[in-house]
């Protein structure tokens, strides 16, 4: 069982918080996930006036499934009412605009990592280094309220490494309570692999390449997935229950169903069983 520290507000997206920034600050290319290319700072043309989309719900219809898996982990809210204080990049000058636009991105990566740093918390196992994870956690929190000239300067990549080191130790930490032989398939290229029924309890999967991979009725137990790309991998009849650093994003872009067993952290998807 994890232990039930609550989760801090505000590290899902707000879309009704938000002034449409995910649509306007990152940029996409025409492929399966995306209809058409745009550019990074320029409004998709399906975001309407009020920031909301004009084609939610029919996204996957009209090619744009990559809208549909992705979280900012809450920094839309928080460039927009709280860096920003609630003005609008439509209203406001264009420098303004620009600014948000380049805060953005950091303060995405900064809730992700407040994401991670949460759930490290829950995990019992990790409790040797649950003192560091809160310092940490609350200076994530303290950058992310930075005024946007020092958001805009931040390294982030560098407090990224630092706080890697940590979840690294989490993961060795919640993994060892894992009988047998552990795999370590970190970054490992497993694009199209057949692993129906693998026994990958205790797994490190840390950024492995798992797209269209077949993992049905796999064993995934105890498992770090921490950034495993798993689009349109099976995870049918799949078990993922004691899974750890696994994001609602990552699970939305994969394939599963009423068989596949979730940890707590997550939501089973609704488009899983729409399907079906």
């Amino acid at each position: 069982m994890r232990d039930r520290t609550p989760e801090p507000s505000g590290l899902r997206g707000d879309c009704g918080r938000c002034f449409g920034l995910c649509c306007v600050a990152l940029p996409f290319a025409a492929s399966a996930d995306f209809a058409v290319d745009k550019e990074a700072g320029r409004p998709c043309s399906h975001l309407r006036e009020d920031h909301r989309c004009g084609i939610h719900v029919r996204l996957r219809q009209e090619g744009f499934t990559g809208c549909t898996v992705y979280d900012c982990f809450g920094a839309g809210q928080k460039v927009s009412q709280v860096t920003f204080a609630g003005q609008d990049w439509r209203t406001g000058p264009r420098e303004h605009a620009r600014r948000m636009f380049e805060v953005f991105p950091v303060v995405r990566q900064l809730h992700e990592l407040l994401w991670y740093l949460t759930e490290a918390l829950t995990l019992p196992a990790a409790r040797p280094v649950h003192d560091e994870l809160r310092r940490m956690l609350d200076g994530t929190e303290r950058l992310t309220r930075r005024g946007p000239e020092e958001l805009a300067e931040l390294d982030v990549a560098a407090h990224r490494r630092e706080v890697d080191v940590l979840l690294l130790r989490t993961s060795e930490l919640v993994r060892a309570g894992t009988r047998g032989r552990r795999k370590d398939r970190r970054g490992a290229d497993l694009i199209g692999a057949r692993l129906k029924g693998a026994d990958l309890r205790g797994a490190n999967l840390r950024g492995a390449y798992l797209i269209a991979a077949d993992l049905t009725g796999a064993d995934l137990r105890g498992a770090d997935l921490i950034g495993a790309d798993l689009r349109d991998t099976d995870l049918t009849d799949a078990d993922l229950t004691g899974a750890f650093f696994l994001t609602q994003p990552q699970l939305d872009a994969a394939r599963g169903g009423a068989g596949t067993r979730l940890p707590e952290s997550v939501a089973r998807p609704a488009h899983w069983t729409a399907r079906r």
